[in-house]
């Protein structure tokens, strides 16, 4: 018997094989999780209907723009539905900026780039987080878990806005652990070290970035998202139930490197 045997858990922001989000639904459904998955667009539901047909499990896709609070509410009805009223966990994957925020000096990002960075990875943390909670309060407590990067306490060149607005969701993260804490509903961020996910494609220098890693890394080599989908799986399960508000690193210690 798995550890999340039997317990709900919504991953969002599955793209394709690649993604760190489809690695942790891995992780959890082979512990007996019963996965759901949100997606932004049609074409990321037609995706992971693939990608469940070659992994030989089946499960809920919904449709649904974290960006708008109706859709967000209305997706939560559709999870209570499906998971019996009760929610042991979500996974928050999802960030965006427009590429042209992602070039040159920070300091010429704009204000509506600035706002889309914010909203579309930071605040999206807060309404499911709302939208979860008395699913969660139902089920005894539960477990949310953001991805985020190195990029929101470092600089990174070409991360830019994205650095902020994951310095951003890490703080949310902290505030919203200490507003649910008393619903035995644990927040954490999981920073993964740099890995060629579909989002991660749009940053330049990414090669460069992944190698350097497998260089100054303490375990000298890449960070895999099959590692990242088990810590994930950790937090979300009674195995980490002291753990809320922390930041925990899958990057083969490459964060605690100096020169």
């Amino acid at each position: 018997m798995g550890i999340m045997e039997g317990k709900s858990v919504l991953v969002t922001g599955v793209r394709n094989e690649r993604s760190i989000a489809w690695h942790a639904a891995l992780s959890l459904h082979r512990e007996g999780a019963n996965v759901i998955f949100s997606v932004f667009s049609e074409r990321e539901q037609t995706g992971v209907t693939r990608l469940l047909e070659g992994a030989g499990f089946s499960a809920p896709i919904f449709l649904c723009d974290a960006t708008d609070e109706a859709q967000v509410a209305n997706l939560f009805e559709k999870v209570g539905e499906v998971s019996e009223g009760k929610l042991a966990g979500v996974l928050h994957s999802m960030a965006f900026a427009n590429k042209s925020e992602l070039e040159g000096e920070y300091i010429a990002t704009s204000k509506e780039g600035f706002s889309i960075a914010h909203v579309s990875s930071s605040f999206t943390l807060v309404t499911l987080a709302k939208g979860a909670r008395e699913l969660m309060k139902a089920g005894g407590g539960g477990s949310i878990v953001a991805l985020t990067y190195l990029g929101a306490e470092r600089v990174v060149p070409n991360y830019n806005i994205m650095g902020v607005a994951k310095a951003s969701l890490e703080a949310s993260a902290r505030y919203l652990s200490a507003d649910l804490g008393a619903d035995n509903i644990r927040v954490n961020s999981v920073s993964a070290g740099p890995i060629r996910t579909l989002a991660a494609r749009a940053i330049a220098g990414l090669d460069a970035m992944i190698k350097e890693v497998a260089v100054r890394s303490p375990l000298k080599r890449e960070t895999t998202p099959a590692e990242v989908g088990d810590t994930i799986l950790f937090l979300m399960s009674e195995w980490a139930r002291g753990i809320t508000g922390e930041t925990i690193y899958v990057d083969c210690g490459y964060h605690i490197m100096g020169y």
